[in-house]
């Protein structure tokens, strides 16, 4: 399973059929402490660049943008009890989404890990 990185600061997961979905560590230091996630229903189809989700901080309220095309297969409905795990592992037991992906392909088009770390440093 390799991890592709987006200029919106998420992250994407194949696995199978499925991709996981989720924002990045440094889109989490940004924000600082997370209070609320808000998640789409599961069924719901993503365009690629489009709103899937609302993530709050004490700081702020961000969108969070989908990295592919493709249909919501779930969500991660223990954030709502517990929106900070967000902040303690953006990258594992944080995710946000999973998605069945339009277009495989499209997720090859995305940044890898050396890739992003090289855009951050422009950042």
């Amino acid at each position: 399973m390799t991890t592709r990185y987006t200029r919106d600061h998420e992250w994407i997961r194949l696995d199978g059929d499925t991709a996981t979905i989720g924002i990045t560590d440094y889109a989490q230091e940004q924000l600082g402490d997370i209070v609320f996630v808000e998640l789409p229903e599961v069924g719901q189809a993503l365009e690629k660049g489009g709103e899937f989700c609302v993530v709050e901080s004490v700081k702020a309220a961000s969108e969070v943008f989908a990295p592919v095309a493709g249909e919501v297969t779930a969500v991660n409905a223990a954030l709502a009890d517990q929106p900070g795990t967000v902040n303690e592992a953006p990258e594992g037991e944080g995710w946000l989404i999973r998605i069945r992906p339009s277009d495989k392909a499209e997720i090859e088009g995305l940044m890898d890990a050396a890739a992003y770390a090289a855009f951050l440093e422009t950042i």
